[in-house]
């Protein structure tokens, strides 16, 4: 036999690396179950083996607080003096809305009053109508108007203080972050890998060590929402310099500039229109955490919605304060949009603005001024107020005698067929099992490296002792993302092909996308009661909007000239559809998955408030406990299955692409 006949016989002996990997990931899940007593331990993670995570966490922020030094101050008392610096400047916005400045005593007290309640809507409408016209300026009107009129003005304020300072501080600190990731190229490794860590963190676990560190109270609830909503502004600002032209930077410093000056004069103004969006996205994420911030004493709104769901009878008053929860974020939101997409103005136009502009601050200060004299401008009279609690609690009782039949139906028919089901079946899967699926996918995506990261990060769950918890998690998350895009794919690919359902899809969006999170529970309790299938409805109304964007935004970029080449191969409109469009579009629809994934992950902690027993479970009773090590483990394991789902999806879209030639 020749030298070319064996090594064709060699060929095609080999196996192909999926083959391979199939043949383990089988062994590794069929062997535990053929012999359970030789392979227990590759079925259910041995006790012994557990690695204390939570106790070695609670040690390190002990020894933090406690032995960490730096010269005569320890640790904690530097956190706690840093947390009373931000209590103090915290105080200045929230008596300027909230409270107003009171001296002297009792008897012979002076109050300054708080800004009127006139002035600011006068002011939010008139700036309102600056910023984005007439429709703007009477959303702002409505908006803030409902907040005052159904008595939620007062939450309202305090929540508007924190918002107000926690963006002011986070937009800062987001944009000194991104220069010096930018200035210093060595660091933006290190930066974008902290940065993607803290946006799969959930948001509950930045809570734990705040509360440890500083403690219950606004200044942790502010702490926690700058540090979660700083990342995408640090992130904007990185990209924004890079994409600025670096003819501008060579044009300035032939001019003589000092870096300094290219820096505040050249590059951050050419970069405007990109830190506005950052801008846009740290006003959206500090009101969504500052929400979630009640549970440790942030008040306002935040805390109305909470003790609402923590009461049998509190659901109408719950509705009522969530209602306030999205006025206030829609008019911000589009107060933000409106002046990102606010373009420089000359002549009269930029004179007209400014006479806006001034209008507005003249109209808060003078209803302000005014409120001396009239007190009910600084506070409206209970009378001249409107409560609907009473009608969502008559609503809630409607809908509890008239669609109970129906929702409890579907509410069986999901827990019956698939909840139920599904859960068994991850809980009583074999640990080893889920380390070779993870495993083998790993490494077809990106080899033997990137497999033993993967593997590593999935590990962490059975390791830990969170396996119940971790695999509650995942089911949850799993059935939420299928619904979700289920949902949201087809109606991207409606939106790509008409226009008049494109712009309803994209204001639907981009109202679901302004609810903070917290808002979702209350209709889905209404409903369902609480409960796996209330996590799961509100897990999916807020996912689904990634699935609907991205596939729509990823069919509009096809390219004509690849339509018309199908259309003229002989193709009909199904099989162009099948065999150009979506193959093209693909790796942009699996991104939006991506993003469903995320954003089921960081919903599921919220809807631990309804009865939910995973990892997000674990996180509020640790809060509530004040163990700080089994939370962080909870968020941990969290923040890896995020990492996890990213780079492998990440990794499948850039071979995808790498294949189409991209």
């Amino acid at each position: 036999m020749s030298d070319v006949a064996l090594q064709q016989g060699r060929l095609h002996l080999r196996l192909p690396a999926g083959w391979i990997v199939a043949v383990l990931v089988a062994l590794a899940v069929l062997v535990p179950y053929a012999a359970p007593q030789t392979f227990a331990w590759a079925k259910a993670y041995p006790a012994t083996w557990i690695v204390p995570v939570s106790d070695w966490l609670k040690a390190f922020l002990y020894w933090l607080a406690r032995d960490l030094t730096f010269g005569l101050f320890t640790f904690k008392e530097m956190t706690r003096f840093i947390s009373s610096l931000f209590g103090y400047a915290l105080a200045v916005p929230k008596a300027v809305f909230s409270t107003g400045i009171t001296f002297g005593d009792e008897d012979g007290a002076f109050h300054i009053p708080r800004v009127s309640w006139a002035g600011l809507i006068a002011a939010v409408t008139v700036w309102s109508y600056m910023l984005g016209g007439l429709r703007l300026a009477v959303l702002g009107f409505v908006g803030f108007a409902y907040i005052l009129v159904f008595g939620q003005w007062d939450s309202a304020m305090v929540t508007l203080s924190q918002v107000l300072l926690a963006v002011l501080c986070g937009v800062a600190g987001g944009i000194g972050l991104g220069i010096l990731a930018f200035r210093v190229p060595r660091l933006e490794g290190a930066v974008v890998a902290t940065l993607d860590f803290m946006q799969t963190v959930p948001t509950f676990a930045y809570l734990v060590p705040l509360v440890f560190l500083v403690g219950v109270g606004p200044v942790s609830g502010m702490l926690a929402t700058i540090l979660y909503a700083m990342p995408p502004m640090v992130r904007v600002t990185m990209m924004a310099l890079k994409r600025v032209p670096p003819e501008l930077d060579e044009l300035a410093r032939m001019t003589g500039c000092q870096p300094r000056q290219v820096l505040w004069k050249v590059l951050v103004p050419s970069a405007r229109d990109d830190l506005l969006v950052g801008v846009n996205q740290v006003i959206m994420l500090t009101l969504n955490m500052i929400i979630i911030a009640a549970m440790i004493g942030a008040g306002g709104l935040g805390f109305d919605v909470l003790n609402a769901l923590r009461q049998a009878n509190g659901l109408g008053k719950g509705l009522e304060a969530g209602l306030a929860v999205v006025a206030l974020a829609i008019v911000l939101d589009r107060m933000s949009r409106a002046l990102v997409e606010l373009r420089p103005v000359h002549g009269a136009a930029a004179q007209h603005r400014r006479r806006l502009f001034w209008a507005g601050l003249a109209a808060l200060i003078g209803f302000t001024l005014l409120s001396f004299a009239f007190p009910a401008l600084e506070s409206l009279p209970p009378e001249w107020r409107i409560t609907t609690g009473s009608m969502w609690s008559d609503v809630v009782s409607w809908v509890n005698i008239n669609l109970f039949s129906t929702a409890d139906a579907l509410r069986t028919f999901l827990l019956i067929y698939i909840l139920v089901p599904v859960k068994t079946f991850l809980i009583g899967f074999p640990w080893v099992g889920l380390l070779a699926v993870v495993a083998g996918g790993a490494w077809s995506l990106g080899g033997w490296r990137f497999a033993l990261g993967m593997t590593a990060l999935i590990a962490f769950i059975p390791v830990a002792g969170l396996w119940e918890r971790g695999m509650t998690t995942i089911y949850l998350c799993s059935i939420s993302v299928v619904i979700a895009s289920l949902i949201g794919l087809p109606l991207g690919f409606l939106g790509s092909r008409s226009e008049r359902m494109h712009k309803f899809l994209g204001a639907m969006c981009d109202t679901l996308q302004t609810l903070p999170s917290f808002v979702y529970l209350l209709p889905v309790v209404m409903l369902f009661r609480i409960g796996d299938v209330s996590a799961l409805v509100a897990i999916v109304l807020y996912a689904m909007v990634p699935a609907i964007r991205f596939t729509d935004h990823g069919l509009r970029r096809v390219p004509p000239s690849l339509q018309e080449a199908g259309t003229m191969a002989g193709c009909t409109g199904m099989q162009r559809l099948a065999k150009v469009e979506l193959p093209y579009a693909l790796p942009e629809i699996m991104l939006g998955v991506n993003q469903v994934i995320m954003m089921a992950l960081s919903m599921l902690v919220i809807s631990s408030f309804v009865g939910t027993n995973d990892l997000g479970k674990q996180i509020q009773v640790a809060i509530s406990q004040a163990d700080p090590g089994k939370g962080l483990s909870a968020g941990l394991a969290i923040a890896f299955l995020g990492i996890l789902a990213d780079r492998m999806i990440g990794r499948w879209v850039a071979a995808r692409r790498e294949r189409m030639g991209f």
